[in-house]
């Protein structure tokens, strides 16, 4: 029937779709479409079960049905395909119909199941306007599926629905925990929390962290009023967990408002190895002690360092518990072993003390003596105590707790018993040295023989009893400063001299010598008059004497010196003692130094001289210097230190040693006394300062001193620079005959310095001989030429054949008027281009120009005559002798430089030479303008017309026409049949008419 409608072309309509309906629904559907008959399609899209194209059709062709209509009859037939259609229905961001509608249609049918899964997919981008619905979903589960409201509320989905409801309806449903999560109010969050049954006990400690402190607290307060036994536990896990925010003091209080020590002692325990708070461990205790945990009260009473452990004593001694162990450990840690010892034999504990100090701390025994001697236990008791803790304990802080109470004795024959089993503690020793010294039973032998006792509390022990004995206990143990204060307390300053300077210790001198020692006055005098007096050991003298020097006591150490020196002890001839004294006076009292420098002779001379010296005491030192035959340090004082050359002169002159002689004379040559200096050396025979005689000698003029201290030293070493100034010497005095005679002989001299010298110095006489002894040809000319022997040089210049001689020679000649031998000289000089110059300028500035024209006239015929050579004869003649320059020309104009020689002719005005030089120099222009330009000199006919011809300037050729007009009409024909071939006939014709 569909191909009949296509092939007879049927028009599809509503009616059509309709009578085919009945018969084929899928074909009515393809009719319905092509009519466009929307109701009708989207109905057949229900009838066929095609839901999922009913909404893409309706958006297509822009139809609005009834979608409520069609979502129940989808529900009545399928409601797994309702579901599909409803979620079709919101997958836009613009839903098709209305959710709640939607959620109404699924409770119609009661499809709880499928309305959960629409409105979990519906409402899965939790916005705050579906609000309501996510209410809704969560109410119609917790009524009717609370496992999966509870799975819901578990994964956090939505979070704007009405909390408060959706929490009653928990409670409701018996899910407490979600409950527990949505309330606000603490009224009933008091009400759920109770249950701690039906709760997760680790999620409701964590639920506590979301709970405000105050609330924290009314609920814990809740808990353990509903049911303190059901909820202990829980309630101390909560504390346990969050007592830094809830306050520890707060959750103590709220346990002891229900006198719940169980919970205090674990809720406590819990957190008592990490606080520091001591009420902490104070209720702890208390706590532990109330439920009887006595193992724990140890252990805490042991372990903890932050109870206050006055409080915690007085409160075991109320507890009174019926194991004392914790009240001792209390008072053995913080040292209330008296008040336990008190408490303890008081209460007729007398068995608690025995375990004391034999099981928890023998060491403790001294005091628990001192507390029963304190309660006057009888002595008996005491003693066994004593050997039953024997060894444990201190001996010292025995002794020290029965002496407090004068009860010593009480231990003489324990001490004895101790000796006697060699025993070789110090404190047992020391308690009996005391039980002697106060008996008076020997005790100065005690403490002599006596190894062991300590030294420094025994002699602590003597001091007001008998300051002997306490020197005689501080001696054996070498305990210094405890003898000084005892020996000055009691001026006991000869014993303490004693034993200083037995002593030998540097430091403990240093410290009784202190200016701010009041006694130390009366203790040097010990020292001086008997401690020394009676020693016989030098290194204790030499202790003693460091330690004065170190206390910078200068006099005092002249004093204990001179005691030890000068009254011919033992130690009279002592080298260093001697040194020693002396040095004390050059530093205290230096009007003594030069006694001791002539009464002592085993000293060390040099070096107590120099720093005599050093301290400027420079009589003193010559005289040790002179004592001793130091000589030269003598003179060497006198020179220096002194300043006195005279005496030193005299000295020298006493004692006539070389060395001295030297000495004086390196003095004398500094001062500027040369004479004297020379002759000082030259009786020292000493020529080493040979080099600062010369400069001297040279500086002041004495040349004849020089000479005979070189000939000195000439004999001693034949050093080149000796005999290189003896040779320059000999020349100052003029002795030219020993000078030769010594050049002559072999030297060792620099001969050609020394004539350069002498030169310099126009010495020329001494250095013609130097010179002429090295053959130094140049030199020896130069010297000739000042000597005025002109011929004699040019012979010299000839053999050293230098150009710098040859020109020195000569200038010197033409100086001298010499002007034949100047010009022999110039013939060597002008052959070199270089020096030409110099020459002429030379006898120009004289205004020789006769002279050098003849020379270099001569010179021209040389071997070696250069094109500078005619050019400046050829100069030379334009400016002095003209007449002769067109024939000088003539003959060598190819050797001249003609560019140079034209500036000079042209300089000259020689007209006729320039034209000349300009023909042969190819400048034909110049040429011919020069002829125009001074016809009267330069101009020759033949020459100008055949000049003219070789012109580059076309020009030239009319004004040479006009010049001939001018000056030569007549030869005006000769002229044009000249130019004829190169001339504009046409302007040549106007010229001559404008003429």
């Amino acid at each position: 029937m569909n191909i009949a409608c296509i092939f007879l072309q049927l028009e599809c309509s509503e009616e059509l779709g309709d009578l085919v309906k009945s018969v084929d629904p899928t074909l009515a559907l393809s009719v319905y479409l092509r009519a466009n008959v929307p109701n009708k399609v989207i109905q057949c899209f229900a009838e066929t079960g095609q839901f999922q194209k009913i909404v893409l059709y309706a958006k297509k062709v822009g139809y609005t049905p009834d979608w409520m209509f069609l979502l129940r009859n989808v529900m009545r037939i399928s409601p797994e395909q309702g579901l599909q259609f409803s979620q079709m229905l919101v997958q836009d961001e613009e839903p098709l119909a209305d959710i709640t509608q939607i959620v109404d249609v699924f409770m119609e049918y009661n499809l709880i199941q499928q309305c959960t899964s629409f409105l979990l997919d519906a409402l899965k981008n939790n916005r705050p306007a579906e609000g309501p619905l996510q209410t809704r979903l969560l109410e119609m589960n917790l009524v009717h599926a609370p496992q999966v409201a509870d799975a819901i509320l578990g994964n956090q989905m939505f979070t704007h629905y009405d909390r408060a409801h959706v929490a009653q309806l928990c409670e409701k449903a018996g899910l407490l925990q979600r409950a527990l999560e949505h309330y606000t109010d603490l009224y009933d969050i008091k009400r759920a929390v109770v249950h701690t049954h039906l709760l997760n006990p680790e999620w409701l400690v964590n639920f506590f962290g979301s709970l405000s402190v105050e609330d924290s607290l009314e609920c814990l307060r809740a808990m353990l009023s509903a049911n303190i036994r059901q909820n202990l536990q829980i309630c101390v896990q909560v504390a346990s967990k969050y007592h830094e925010q809830l306050s520890t003091n707060s959750l103590t209080e709220l346990f002891e408002s229900f006198k719940s020590f169980e919970g205090l002692f674990y809720f406590l325990g819990s957190i008592v190895n990490f606080s520091q708070d001591p009420e902490v461990h104070f209720k702890y205790i208390q706590a532990a002690c109330k439920t009887g945990q006595i193992k724990e009260v140890e252990r805490i009473c042991r372990e903890s360092n932050c109870y206050d452990p006055e409080r915690v004593k007085n409160f075991l001694k109320e507890a009174k518990l019926t194991d004392q162990l914790p009240l001792i450990i209390v008072c053995d840690r913080f040292d209330f072993v008296h008040d336990l010892v008190l408490y303890l034999y008081r209460n007729t504990l007398q068995k608690y003390i025995e375990i004391y100090v034999q099981k928890v701390n023998p060491s403790r025994l001294p005091v628990v003596i001192g507390g029963l001697l304190d309660v006057d236990c009888a002595e008996d008791v005491i003693k066994n105590l004593i050997l039953v803790v024997k060894g444990q304990f201190s001996t010292d802080e025995l002794v020290a707790e029965v002496e407090k109470r004068n009860r010593l004795k009480l231990l003489l024959p324990w001490l004895e018993a101790r000796i006697h089993e060699g025993c070789e503690e110090p404190a047992t020793h020391n308690a009996l040295a005391k039980i002697y010294i106060d008996s008076n039973n020997n005790p100065e032998r005690f403490l002599r023989e006596n190894p062991f006792y300590d030294s420094r509390v025994v002699g602590k022990y003597c001091e007001k009893r008998d300051p002997h004995l306490a020197c005689v206990a501080y001696e054996r143990g070498q305990c210094d400063q405890e003898l000084i204060n005892v020996c000055n307390e009691n001026s006991l300053f000869k014993s303490l001299s004693r034993y200083l300077v037995r002593r030998k210790d540097p430091e403990l001198w240093a410290s009784v010598l202190l200016e701010s020692n009041p006694f130390r006055r009366p203790l040097i005098d010990q020292v001086v008059q008997t401690a020394l007096s009676e020693t016989q050991d030098p290194e204790e003298v030499s202790v003693t004497v460091k330690a004065f020097m170190t206390a910078d006591l200068p006099n005092e150490l002249i004093e204990l010196l001179e005691k030890i020196v000068l009254d011919n002890s033992v130690f009279s001839e002592h080298r260093n003692l001697q040194n020693l004294l002396i040095l004390t006076a050059i530093k205290a009292d230096r009007t003594r130094v030069m006694e001791y420098i002539n009464r002592l002779d085993n000293y060390d001379a040099p070096d107590i001289a120099n720093i005599a010296i050093s301290n400027e005491l420079f009589e003193e030192a010559f005289a040790i210097f002179r004592k001793f035959d130091v000589n030269t340090s003598a003179v060497q004082v006198l020179i220096e230190h002194i300043g006195n050359l005279d005496r030193a002169y005299e000295f020298a002159e006493r004692c006539n040693e070389p060395p001295v002689w030297s000495q004086l004379a390196k003095a004398q040559l500094q001062k500027g006394l040369v004479k004297e200096a020379i002759d000082s050396y030259i009786k020292a025979d000493d020529p080493s300062a040979y080099m600062e005689v010369g400069q001297a000698a040279a500086q002041s003029g004495n040349w004849e001193d020089l000479v005979k201290f070189l000939q000195m030293a000439r004999k001693k070493s034949r050093e080149s620079y000796v005999e290189t100034e003896l040779i320059f010497a000999l020349a100052k005095t003029n002795r030219l005959a020993e000078l030769e005679e010594f050049i002559n002989g072999p030297n060792n001299a620099h001969i050609q310095q020394v004539g350069d010298r002498c030169y310099d110095e126009r010495m020329y006489d001494a250095a013609k001989l130097l010179y002429n002894n090295v053959s130094n040809f140049g030199r020896l000319a130069s010297t000739l030429v000042h000597l005025g022997e002109y011929q004699a040089a040019v012979d010299g210049a000839r053999k050293a054949n230098s150009t710098r001689t040859w020109k020195e020679v000569c200038f010197a000649c033409v100086d001298g008027n010499e002007f034949r031998l100047a010009q022999m000289c110039g013939l060597h000089i002008v052959v070199h281009a270089d020096e030409l110059e110099e020459l002429i300028n030379y006898y120009q500035d004289r205004a020789y120009f006769e002279e050098l024209i003849t020379m270099l006239e001569a010179a021209l015929g040389l071997e070696r005559a250069h094109m500078g050579m005619f050019t400046e004869l050829a100069i030379l003649y334009s400016k002095f002798k003209p007449q002769k320059m067109r024939e000088h020309l003539e003959l060598f104009w190819s050797r001249v430089n003609i560019p140079k020689v034209l500036r000079a002719a042209e300089q000259a005005h020689l007209w006729a030479e320039l034209v000349f030089l300009y023909d042969k120099y190819e400048e034909f222009d110049n040429a011919i303008i020069t002829m125009m330009s001074h016809p009267s000199d330069a101009w020759k006919e033949g020459q100008f017309k055949d000049i003219v011809t070789k012109v580059a300037n076309v020009e030239l050729y009319y004004k040479a026409i006009q010049f001939y007009l001018e000056f030569k009409p007549l030869l005006l024909n000769d002229l044009l049949i000249v130019l004829s071939p190169r001339l504009d006939h046409t302007r040549a014709m106007c010229l001559g008419m404008r003429m």
